[in-house]
């Protein structure tokens, strides 16, 4: 079993060496560490874990029966949030966008995993279909590594979109709309099919994409600050805000979305850039990662829906008064103007 590592973008190889020191054979220059055979049961379940602990998109194994199989076993159950725990986050994220006063983190009560922000999000989430809202699509958060720098997380995130956060190419968001809005640019996939079952292979996720077309995010933060943990960040349903569509629509084909060229503008002023790789290498990834996980929370992706797949480019603070427009090679420019004292 051979797992190689690419140092710059593995925080966590010199981890997974001396967690497991009797297993791996260290060869600086080729930068491979392979994992001594033989390999007894309990030393198995030892490699597993080190490699568990290694950020995923780092490291390639050469052996995938053994080790993808086995990899979800080796990975610790999350702790649970207590119901008390979740009804106390959801009362403080609520009150905040009513009131649109930023409220203190949640992760004070949650505990610090991803199964307690989407438990959070979910009530949330449910309580505004409960109250009238159409869900018509899912984002993916924190795909861009400067975004993930930015916000000090290190993963991606997914968060809900309703119809009434849609706002048209071209239109105007009224001052106090929002509480501490900053705006990233992306490609947005309008799915022409489910996305349900155990099979998500880049075949099928591409013939699901009915349509391409730019998009700006407007996210917003209930959180005062921007003082985020990826449990708050997840809770706070991924720091949704609005979104708006460009007006041209593309089919899939057309595009390599990879080679996506991005340049946002604030007036006059170019205020951020990227490419289509700068979303997990591929916005195609992206959607991926958003199916399976949609899926495994029990709300797959279905046709119709909107899916904004990342930022290209490092999110902006929004400036009451500026108009914004990106322009996203091949899709065309999508732009949004904001009132005049609009909170940054």
């Amino acid at each position: 079993m051979k797992i190689t590592v690419d140092h710059e973008r593995c925080e966590g190889f010199a981890s997974c060496v001396v967690s497991a020191p009797d297993l791996f054979d260290l060869d600086d220059e080729r930068n491979v560490a392979v994992v001594l055979e033989p390999v007894a049961a309990d030393a198995r379940a030892l490699a597993l874990e080190a490699a568990a602990s290694c950020p995923v998109r780092a490291i390639t194994v050469l052996d995938p029966p053994v080790v993808e199989a086995s990899l979800p076993t080796a990975r610790p159950v999350p702790e649970a949030a207590s119901p008390d725990a979740v009804a106390i986050a959801v009362e403080r994220i609520r009150q905040a966008a009513v009131t649109g006063t930023p409220c203190a983190p949640v992760r004070d009560v949650l505990p610090p995993t991803l199964a307690a922000g989407y438990a959070v999000q979910q009530v949330l989430s449910a309580r505004a279909v409960a109250d009238g809202r159409r869900v018509v699509g899912r984002k993916v958060g924190l795909t861009n590594p400067v975004v993930q720098r930015q916000l000090g997380v290190d993963q991606p995130d997914l968060g809900v979109l309703f119809e009434d956060m849609a706002v048209a190419d071209g239109g105007t968001v009224g001052a106090g709309r929002l509480i501490q809005p900053r705006i990233e640019a992306e490609v947005a996939l309008i799915l022409g099919a489910d996305l349900t079952g155990p099979d998500l292979t880049s075949g099928h996720l591409r013939a699901a994409v009915a349509e391409v077309v730019a998009a700006l995010e407007i996210v917003d933060s209930r959180i005062a600050g921007w003082d985020i943990s990826l449990v708050d960040t997840v809770a706070d349903n991924a720091s949704s805000g609005l979104f708006v569509l460009g007006s041209q629509r593309r089919p899939l084909d057309d595009l390599d979305l990879r080679t996506v060229r991005m340049t946002l503008r604030e007036d006059d002023d170019e205020v951020s850039t990227g490419t289509g790789a700068d979303c997990l290498g591929d916005p195609i990834a992206a959607l991926a990662w958003l199916a399976a996980a949609a899926r495994d929370l029990g709300q797959p992706l279905r046709a119709g829906d909107i899916v904004l797949s990342g930022a290209l480019g490092p999110m902006v603070p929004v400036r009451g008064g500026a108009t914004y427009t990106a322009e996203l090679s091949g899709l065309g420019p999508v732009a949004v103007t904001f009132g005049a004292g609009e909170p940054a």
